[in-house]
């Protein structure tokens, strides 16, 4: 099979240790595109941190955000938005939520929180995209894209998984990108129903298709392209629900540039 396009997720899988791309990532990357293989970008990100990233890498293709909740054009403009019931994200508003959780939320092209939290962004180093101070009462009648909760113990994010599972049965897509990371989004959202329409608007199929992730979010997205493509580094449930998948190298060591490189047989 040769395969016309390839999707990666950003953190924990194309960005390295220090949330960035290495020179290596970037040449590879260079070379499969000059071959006329098409690269796409597939994140939880919001979609104005995401374009510092696709101009390091010199990116002219369609872009997927906020888990799927949005897709940009080449010339990135909004062409998908999926943004959360307002009957629903009202009541979210008024969930009681640990202090000590942050809560995050991305409306619109810009992304709210509750309180500071400087080590979130060293997430964002490169593009300089940061978070607004808001109380979340005064958003009421704000059209919310996702919330995204943080933690460092992942125990205290898996209690909160269950009990968004609880109040909103079925209604609500509610994943980890990572194990300190709680993400909230439309009970329609992913990244696997954005690549669907990604893949008509390119005239893609999907068996041409190669995809890289790491955390929960990505699973959709694994089970759906042509073949997907664990990181060392990823959730160890991701892994055990998708045991046919291959796992590659950690994310910290260029894995996803290293297996491109094998899989298009690039010449240095």
């Amino acid at each position: 099979m040769k395969y016309k396009a390839v999707i990666s997720d950003l953190d924990g899988t194309l960005l390295n240790s220090e949330h960035k791309i290495s020179n290596y990532t970037k040449t590879i990357i260079k070379s499969i595109i000059d071959s006329g293989v098409k690269f796409f970008i597939a994140t939880g990100r919001h979609h104005t941190d995401v374009l510092s990233i696709k101009k390091i890498l010199d990116l002219d293709s369609i872009m997927i955000t906020s888990n799927g909740a949005r897709v940009h054009d080449k010339q990135n403009k909004e062409i998908l938005a999926r943004d959360l019931p307002l009957s629903i994200s009202r009541k979210i508003l008024d969930l009681k939520i640990d202090s000590d959780i942050y809560s995050n939320l991305y409306a619109g092209d810009h992304w709210y929180t509750e309180k500071e939290a400087k080590w979130i962004e060293d997430f964002h180093s490169e593009s300089g995209f940061t978070y607004t101070l808001a109380n979340f009462k005064d958003l009421k009648n704000t059209k919310i894209t996702k919330f995204f909760y943080l933690h460092e113990d992942p125990k205290v994010m898996s209690q909160l998984e269950a009990k968004f599972k609880e109040l909103y049965p079925n209604q609500l897509n509610v994943t980890m990108s990572l194990p300190v990371c709680l993400e909230v989004m439309a009970k329609d959202v992913s990244k696997a129903t954005a690549i669907v329409e990604l893949l008509k608007l390119e005239n893609l199929k999907i068996e041409e298709t190669i995809a890289f992730g790491d955390g929960l979010n990505d699973l959709e997205m694994l089970d759906l392209v042509g073949k997907g493509f664990i990181m060392e580094n990823g959730n160890d449930i991701l892994k055990e629900k998708l045991p046919h998948l291959e796992v590659i190298g950690n994310n910290a060591d260029d894995g996803v540039a290293k297996k491109l490189e094998e899989i298009f047989k690039i010449k240095k």
